[in-house]
């Protein structure tokens, strides 16, 4: 398998590539730098591989939530690159990255809920939750946006044991983690983890035309219902 991937979704741009058994994984600076160094970078390492775009089977990228350019960044190059060379792409859920990368750093999350907070900035986090069976991640509660007080209401009513994200350093004591919890605040190494999201995403079958290969934006929902709200205040009394 030769499988290229990309993520634009925070701060840090993380690109690998796949070549049978070889791992090429670079983590670089993002944010308003990486629509102007992503190309370059992919192409440094097609060349470090000895690989031509046209030999990969499928470019991945994560798709979201994430910042806005970013995302689009990653989105896009995929699906233009896709589209030139006719192969298919493959979307990742980038606060999946996280709890991967947690999982890379030797968190023993099997069959554990793993929290991913990550800070949204405006005061607010994009969260999610999944566990691990040990061979595949499952999502408990897909990638929301939550302001403070509702994902505090959250975790008050079912602690978190296990919660990885760079959330936790953003706000401090405004958002709280039982004290028992075991927390992954900074990635290691997230194009490793990327890649292998992605490799586990092509063994799975879920590769999609480059047309399909779009962003997920959640700024636009939230995270409970004003019932659901209330309902969790009620459970704290």
């Amino acid at each position: 398998m030769k499988l290229l991937a990309l993520d634009t979704a925070t701060e840090q741009m993380a690109v690998a590539l796949c070549h049978g058994d070889r791992v090429l994984a670079r983590n670089e600076t993002g944010g308003a730098a990486a629509s102007a160094t992503l190309i370059p970078l992919v192409l440094s390492l097609l060349a470090e591989a000895g690989l031509a775009m046209t030999e990969l089977d499928a470019i991945a990228c994560g798709q979201g939530p994430g910042a806005f350019t970013g995302l689009r960044t990653a989105v896009s190059v995929t699906q233009g690159l896709a589209f030139g060379i006719g192969k298919p792409a493959l979307c990742i859920d980038s606060l999946l990255i996280v709890a991967e990368d947690a999982r890379g750093q030797g968190a023993a999350v099997a069959g554990e809920v793993l929290w991913v907070a990550m800070d949204a900035r405006m005061d607010e986090v994009y969260a999610a939750a999944y566990v691990h069976d040990g061979q595949r991640w499952t999502t408990l509660h897909a990638p929301a946006l939550h302001d403070l007080e509702t994902l505090q209401l959250r975790w008050a009513a079912q602690p978190p044991r296990h919660v990885a994200g760079n959330a936790m350093q953003a706000f401090g004591e405004r958002l709280p983690v039982p004290a028992q919890a075991q927390c992954w605040p900074q990635q290691a190494d997230r194009a490793a983890a990327l890649l292998r999201l992605a490799r586990a995403a092509w063994a799975d079958g879920a590769a999609v035309p480059p047309e399909q290969a779009l962003p997920v934006y959640v700024r636009d929902k939230v995270a409970l219902t004003t019932a659901e709200r209330q309902a969790l205040k009620a459970s704290q009394a």
